[in-house]
């Protein structure tokens, strides 16, 4: 009797197919990993989250629905669709309030979002400055805020764009280092220091 032939490592995932995966497979493919995005038709898992990023969010989760009108609403990782290719996973997003329809939604559309946020990891550098600024873009989404922790300090910076709608590209309209302020897409005015995030 031989014995059966093993394999040092087998796949747990599905081969992709052919012109790759949409939205909808996103939500159909059984044990996908929490948080994961679509991106050009392939999956993007997450990797293990830092305290910077983790306690970055909440600071502006916290914020941003200190002073959000009714007809917003302050959203933390939930898929965006973009096109049936894309499905990004944005750290924050303000969200109509119409587009919120009950508890069981669990994805929402571009065309609902007013602002994006994503706060960089090492692992996703250059999904969170290049891919994915130019795909919100593209789908019309007319703000983006990208959140970076400088250097030595471990200070939080927020930068602000604003949607273009000539070009359909964001310009950057702020560079925030101790208070986000601004008045879009409503009134905000958030403590970002070192400080407020070690509050946390």
């Amino acid at each position: 009797m031989t014995a059966e032939p093993t394999t040092a490592h087998s796949s747990r995932w599905p081969v992709p197919p052919q012109d790759g995966y949409t939205v909808d497979d996103l939500f159909t493919l059984p044990d996908l990993p929490p948080h994961t995005e679509l991106i050009d038709g392939s999956l993007v898992f997450v990797s293990p989250q830092r305290d910077f990023h983790s306690t970055m969010i909440d600071l502006l989760v916290t914020g941003l629905r200190s002073t959000a009108p009714p007809e917003v609403k302050v959203r933390r990782e939930m898929t965006v669709v973009l096109n049936r290719r894309n499905g990004p996973e944005p750290d924050v997003s303000v969200v109509r309030t119409e587009a919120v329809t009950g508890p069981d939604v669990t994805r929402y559309q571009a065309a609902d979002v007013l602002l994006a946020v994503e706060v960089v990891s090492p692992d996703s550098e250059a999904r969170d400055r290049e891919a994915k600024p130019h795909k919100y873009a593209t789908a019309g989404i007319p703000h983006f805020w990208l959140v970076e922790m400088t250097g030595t300090d471990q200070h939080p910076v927020v930068r602000v764009y604003e949607l273009d709608p000539v070009t359909k590209a964001y310009a950057l309209t702020g560079i925030h280092h101790d208070r986000l302020k601004t008045g879009v897409p409503f009134p905000v005015d958030i403590d970002i220091s070192a400080d407020a995030l070690k509050e946390l």
